[in-house]
């Protein structure tokens, strides 16, 4: 679980929620409850999105969004560690030997390049197979980052439908002066709902899903230099010296002292 996206979410919740008790106490809740502009809002904003995109890209949000809120970033420097150790094993007793090795590694992508390199494949031809895959998972993260990005420009939009359409139902019915309350706060509540989801949910979401593709295709183009460099048969201190050229200096630090314990 994303701790700092959470933290982010709930944290501003509550200054919202304590500035409304602060102010009004219990029966400043009310005005919020309302379900005519939440209707609108997220409804509109919904169909909308059914319109602009295909609806096996609206359905598969939910994927997106487990990604914002559980995706962990791999850990560079063990990714390292695991690729000196690759080809010490590779030096000693030959690719083949890599075999054991490549069914125990948990990451996909780095399993199939130690594949690749175990079944015999050209410097070519890997490159090829890992960066084209990398072309792919770019495009899907971009569909990602863009159904976001349109949820945060049209929660907003609707808020402002919102809010034309309780001027107007209040505007319409100023002969009934009781009416005129509950058609203000159905203006106001649709403004609130839409702009507070729109930059205070999907456009941070979309920023966060952007850093997510970035942090994932750094960790993948450094298992596509790895993999080259196991296929070519570099010596243990050659790939992690290159590979190291990819971490921070802390990490870097990290990669000795598992080397040593190892």
């Amino acid at each position: 679980m994303d701790i700092a996206t959470l933290s982010g979410i709930i944290v501003f919740m509550g200054f919202v929620f304590g500035a409304i008790y602060l102010g009004e106490g219990i029966a400043g809740f009310k005005p919020f409850m309302n379900m005519e502009a939440f209707l609108i809002v997220m409804g509109g904003t919904f169909c909308a999105l059914l319109v602009n995109f295909p609806l096996s890209s609206v359905i598969g949000v939910t994927k997106v969004l487990k990604k914002v809120l559980t995706t962990k970033g791999e850990d560079t420097s063990r990714l390292v560690t695991t690729f000196v150790s690759l080809s010490q094993k590779a030096k000693k007793e030959g690719f083949l030997a890599l075999e054991s090795d490549a069914k125990s590694i948990d990451n996909d992508f780095l399993k199939r390049g130690v594949q690749l390199v175990i079944d015999g494949a050209d410097h070519e031809f890997i490159r090829n197979m890992l960066e084209t895959e990398i072309d792919f998972i770019r495009e899907r993260h971009k569909a990602g980052r863009e159904i976001f990005n349109a949820l945060g420009t049209y929660a907003p939009a609707f808020g402002i439908i919102g809010t034309v359409l309780g001027m107007i139902m209040m505007l319409s019915s100023i002969d009934d002066v009781a009416q005129v309350p509950r058609r203000m706060a159905l203006a106001l509540a649709a403004a609130f709902y839409g702009l507070g989801s729109g930059y205070w949910l999907f456009m941070p979401m979309s920023g966060k899903l952007k850093h997510r593709s970035e942090e994932e295709l750094f960790v993948k183009e450094i298992i596509i230099r790895g993999v080259l460099l196991l296929q070519s048969g570099a010596t243990p201190s050659v790939v992690e010296a290159n590979l190291k050229a990819y971490l921070e200096p802390e990490k870097r630090k990290t990669v000795k002292k598992e080397g040593a314990a190892a």
